[in-house]
């Protein structure tokens, strides 16, 4: 893509309403999440691999890993929302698993940041 076909659709504000709407619509960050955990139950769902979550992982997260994402969300309900979590910001695995609920009829956003940022940078608890 040229610099200027870039240009042009950075000035194009009917498509960045559209882009950060959907951005807020289905992403949050800890805080978000803290106080929506405090507020209303939500469904917290760690997408990284088994023994990951067993080192650390979010309170009141349970472990899906993505692999595992097609048969266990037989055991998920359709009335909760879900939050899904991977590594980092370079995972795509939480991106998967959204998407794969989200397919699936399931309403569900993802953490932006994943499992590093809640636990390293905003430094918020993690269970053990």
């Amino acid at each position: 893509m040229t610099d200027e076909k870039i240009q042009e659709i950075r000035n194009n504000t009917e498509k960045a309403e559209c882009y950060f709407s959907k951005k807020l619509a289905f992403t949050l960050g800890p805080v978000e999440l803290k106080e929506l955990s405090e507020e209303r139950y939500v469904k917290i769902i760690d997408v990284r691999l088994q023994a990951d979550y067993e080192i650390g992982h979010i309170p009141g997260a349970v472990s899906i890993p993505y692999e595992e994402m097609p048969e266990k969300m037989k055991e998920l309900n359709k009335e909760d929302l879900h939050i899904v979590y991977c590594y980092n910001n370079y995972c795509h695995l939480g991106a998967r698993a959204a998407y794969l609920l989200a397919k699936n009829t399931f309403a569900v956003m993802e953490l932006s940041g994943g499992f590093k940022t809640w636990s390293e940078e905003f430094r918020f608890a993690v269970v053990q």
